[in-house]
């Protein structure tokens, strides 16, 4: 059995955003399989997705930080800078982060750990609405 579904996630500010309900949300359909695997894909260079903390918030807070330092904005070797300072660091984080998560699938249910969830990694200040993906495969 397979299930493809395009989700637009709602507009969010700069950082790392728990998204795992909203997505479970569009997918009610998820409860008809047994067992299977779930793939997640984000339609963007400049957003990315991962799996981490879902309780403590500084946990996100944290990520933020992290990326603004390892990567950061108006460096001078920077030659794309077509949408502002933003820009390129966006493109650089989200292909060190990824574009897919792909998720365990058992009895109707994400299989995610107690204190895992879906991050959304928004890296434009003014991204906007964000779409993916969600394929399940199983039966």
């Amino acid at each position: 059995m397979w299930l493809q579904k395009e989700i637009r996630l709602q507009p969010r500010p700069r950082g790392f955003h728990l998204v795992t309900d909203e997505v479970l949300r569009a997918l009610p359909e998820l409860r008809e399989f047994k067992i299977g695997l779930m793939n997640v894909f984000i339609q963007h260079t400049s957003a990315s997705l991962t799996l981490n903390e879902n309780a403590d918030p500084t946990v996100r807070q944290d990520f933020e930080s992290w990326f603004n330092r390892a990567v950061r904005e108006d460096e001078p070797y920077y030659r794309h800078q077509d949408e502002g300072a933003d820009d390129m660091p966006a493109h650089i984080k989200s292909s060190l982060l990824g574009a897919s998560v792909n998720i365990p699938v058992s009895g109707g249910r994400l299989m995610l750990g107690t204190w895992q969830g879906i991050y959304l990694c928004e890296h434009r200040n003014h991204g906007g609405s964000r779409n993916i993906v969600v394929t399940v495969q199983g039966e």
